[in-house]
């Protein structure tokens, strides 16, 4: 059997927001996001606004990241899969847990205490870094591009 298929794994501190819910949803062609994010899986009024800028006929989960790394192997051949994480380090448990993931699209990690800024939408602190470094030794490409039609940077060059 062919592994789960994930479209686009996307970093973005707030998770899924209209430009995620629309424009990233509809350039994939994506039938379901998932959010791989131990907070947002305990929290119903987070998953219900969330679920409110997701497209008509887009199914939405809420899963921990454990429970990303169980089910996702099951997942049916009919899925498109948007994948959407808060954090690198949320991305590399996944990938050491065995979620096939080859590359991430940076979207937004907001600025603040301790961190610094590397591109317009993204500030990293060292534990960013390190995540960052980990997932291109896994190779795993990570490149910031907060909208599809815009040019990617890859994280690897700004770190």
């Amino acid at each position: 059997m062919a592994g789960p298929n994930i479209l686009l794994t996307r970093i973005d501190n707030r998770l899924v927001h209209g430009q995620v819910g629309v424009t990233w949803v509809g350039s994939l062609g994506a039938n379901l996001v998932l959010v791989a994010n131990d907070a947002a899986a305990a929290d119903p009024v987070q998953q219900n606004l969330m679920d409110m800028v997701v497209s008509d006929g887009v199914q939405t989960r809420y899963f921990t990241l454990q429970k990303t790394i169980d089910v996702i192997h099951k997942a049916a051949a009919h899925q498109k899969i948007l994948l959407v994480c808060k954090t690198p380090q949320d991305v590399l448990t996944l990938v050491k847990g065995g979620v096939p993931i080859h590359a991430v699209n940076v979207g937004n990690m907001h600025f603040a205490e301790g961190k610094r800024q590397i591109h317009k939408t993204v500030s990293v602190d060292d534990a960013d870094v390190q995540a960052f470094r980990e997932l291109a030794e896994l190779k795993v490409v990570c490149e910031i591009r907060r909208v599809p039609d815009e040019s990617g940077d890859l994280v690897s060059k700004l770190l």
